[in-house]
């Protein structure tokens, strides 16, 4: 049985200027998972020379960078992220940066007015000219809810409610009714995104089921799996989008590095990804644009070596085969 899951299309249909450049039809694109720093005996990043290297990341050729959003440090958890406020970040990489796609994997819509965000992801992607990819989520953290006095168990619903209001958003004074609220028609909210149309990406199940992914997401976000078990599931989720009328939508998925200064290093297992030399990576890569993947945010959290060696090296032994 082949794993290679080529469809017959030449581009996905365009949202903004970020989404379409770095999702390309039975391509493998290569984004960083901020920070890009090694913090690996701690939850809580220095940020270190934060915003040069992610400079450093666009002049090299990365095609994106993307935020998380963690609004709690829980210890349980055991990672911080990136500390600043998605949105507030966003904002400043905007007028730091140029070309590259600016992600955020994924916003926690459960607990966010769907307001607050959809003019809050807006207004980064004005300002960026286009550059937002917004990846949600439903959540995984349950200690946050009661932090915020909302029910854990009720997060799948209020994504749905909390996604369509932000769709609705996109309209010129748009009038629905929704859990959120129902505004009227006689208002509007702007500004409005760059192309009038916010790429939504869906992370994991969210807590919907396949129908409702494969009709709403304008990609989906799937963690790491063996290489035949991914392959069966995106191949499963195409079955799903097709009956749903919608063309294929991309998938990507991030990967935690530790690169290792030989090339032909073979692969070790470490949290959510390897320790290997670049070949091996490149090899692995391969595999995941050959089953259907479109892009994989690398996460430098347990690389041992230089970052901006690393960084370097990446763009150098990978980038060619896998640039934009």
């Amino acid at each position: 049985m082949t794993l290679a899951a080529t469809f017959e299309t030449t581009e996905f249909q365009p949202i903004n200027r970020g989404y379409n450049s770095v999702f390309r039809a039975n391509r493998l694109s290569l984004g960083l998972v901020v920070p890009l720093e090694n913090y690996s005996t701690g939850s809580v990043p220095a940020m270190t020379r934060h915003m040069e290297r992610i400079q450093l990341a666009e002049e090299l050729g990365f095609s994106a960078i993307w935020l998380r959003d963690v609004p709690f440090n829980v210890p349980s958890f055991g990672d911080a992220g990136q500390m600043y406020d998605p949105f507030v970040y966003l904002g400043l990489l905007a007028g730091q940066t140029e070309r590259i796609a600016l992600g955020v994997a994924s916003i926690v819509l459960p607990l966010r007015h769907p307001a607050h965000v959809a003019k809050a992801a807006a207004s980064a992607d004005a300002l960026s000219g286009g550059r937002l990819i917004l990846g949600v989520a439903s959540g995984d953290r349950p200690e946050e809810y009661p932090a915020l006095n909302l029910p854990f168990a009720e997060r799948g619903a209020r994504f749905r409610e909390s996604f369509d209001y932000i769709r609705h958003m996109g309209e010129d004074a748009p009038a629905f009714k929704n859990t959120y609220g129902s505004p009227g028609g006689g208002m509007d909210m702007l500004p409005k995104p760059a192309s009038g149309k916010l790429p939504l990406l869906i992370t994991g199940g969210s807590q919907q089921d396949s129908a409702w992914i494969a009709k709403n997401g304008d990609g989906w976000m799937l963690y790491p799996r063996h290489t035949m078990v991914q392959a069966q599931i995106i191949r499963d989720w195409r079955v799903w989008v097709e009956a749903s009328g919608r063309p294929v939508q991309p998938v990507m998925e991030p990967f935690y590095v530790d690169l290792a200064e030989d090339p032909d290093t073979p692969p070790q297992p470490i949290h959510l990804g390897m320790r290997l030399g670049s070949h091996h990576l490149r090899a692995y890569l391969k595999s995941r644009e050959e089953i259907g993947v479109n892009h994989v945010a690398l996460n430098l959290r347990f690389n041992q070596a230089d970052i901006e060696t690393t960084l370097k090296r990446l763009a150098d032994d990978l980038l060619p085969d896998f640039s934009q």
